[in-house]
């Protein structure tokens, strides 16, 4: 028997908006899952993301030269988590046998057992994931960045898996700014809790634009020249290797940072740093005899 013989199933809305931010279609969706015992009644949701091919990156007209050239990736099955792992999440790992490093028990700024946890540097990241490993027995990771753009896009080619712009009914963002035609909206000024917002997207995953950022496993590069295609981490030493990549915005950012697409390579970022901005969502190797169903492509 399989890690992943048995999945569960459950249901969810996806919407999407026209350049104004007007909901122009809502649907309901189904995605298979698998749920891991953290303990405590803590359980922590992989969501089984289909494979497919997508554009990387963003096209002509969008976003900067780290973006780009946009090039098509094929992505093999895999999961991912169905939020950005919270703070009980984080408590309930945090109390396993330390494999490298000691880890704040508590490290989050905004309390909330199902906030986000945050104030987290990527090197804590690997730790909480390698006592995962041990526990679960499941080759956990942080997702590659062509992962983790092609789980946030679900098929979409828009800056926001939304559409062409978004909103703070939808998203936890500093909404002091607008994103093209779309209308400003709420700054809440900290983080929010996981599936605050009831809205997914059409893989079954919640909170991939704003609220905090997500660390990736990729080493940070100045474009996408020479970038693999086959969705693994980009771990060569080539540019800056002690700089990893982060996806999705945050709480206090504005929308444009956001987007499918953005890519984070401020040097405050290094893997030893942390802020109360930034987070991660775990992903997981799917059992190579898991067959693909609905490959996307985009």
């Amino acid at each position: 028997m399989t890690p992943f013989a048995t999945l569960k199933t459950f249901s969810f809305e996806a919407i999407a908006l026209d350049r104004k931010g007007q909901e122009t279609e809502r649907r309901q969706g189904e995605a298979e899952y698998f749920e891991e015992d953290l303990g405590d009644g803590v359980t922590l949701a992989m969501v089984y993301i289909p494979g497919g091919s997508f554009m990387m990156g963003s096209p002509l007209g969008e976003g900067d030269d780290s973006e780009k050239p946009q090039h098509r990736v094929i992505i093999p099955p895999f999961f991912m988590g169905q939020y950005p792992i919270t703070q009980a999440q984080w408590q309930q790992v945090a109390k396993l046998p330390k494999v490298q490093r000691d880890i704040e028990a508590d490290p989050a700024y905004f309390k909330g057992a199902n906030h986000p946890v945050e104030r987290v540097s990527w090197y804590d990241a690997e730790e909480f994931i390698a006592r995962l490993v041990q526990k679960a027995g499941k080759f956990y990771r942080l997702p590659s960045e062509a992962e983790w753009e092609y789980a946030c896009r679900a098929g979409t080619t828009t800056p926001f898996h939304f559409g062409e712009t978004i909103t703070t009914d939808l998203a936890n963002f500093n909404g002091n700014e607008a994103y093209g035609e779309g209308p400003k909206g709420t700054y809440r000024e900290e983080t929010t809790p996981v599936g605050y917002f009831k809205v997914a997207n059409a893989f079954g995953l919640y909170d991939m634009h704003g609220n905090v950022w997500e660390w990736c496993l990729d080493r940070w590069h100045d474009s996408y020249r020479g970038a693999p295609e086959e969705g693994l981490a980009w771990m060569n030493d080539r540019d800056r290797q002690d700089f990893p990549v982060m996806r999705g915005g945050s709480w206090l950012d504005y929308p444009v940072f956001c987007r499918s697409a953005y890519r984070d390579n401020s040097f405050i970022n290094a893997r030893g740093s942390n802020g109360e901005s930034i987070g991660f969502r775990v992903a997981c190797i799917a059992d190579r005899t898991f067959s693909a169903r609905n490959p996307v492509s985009g």
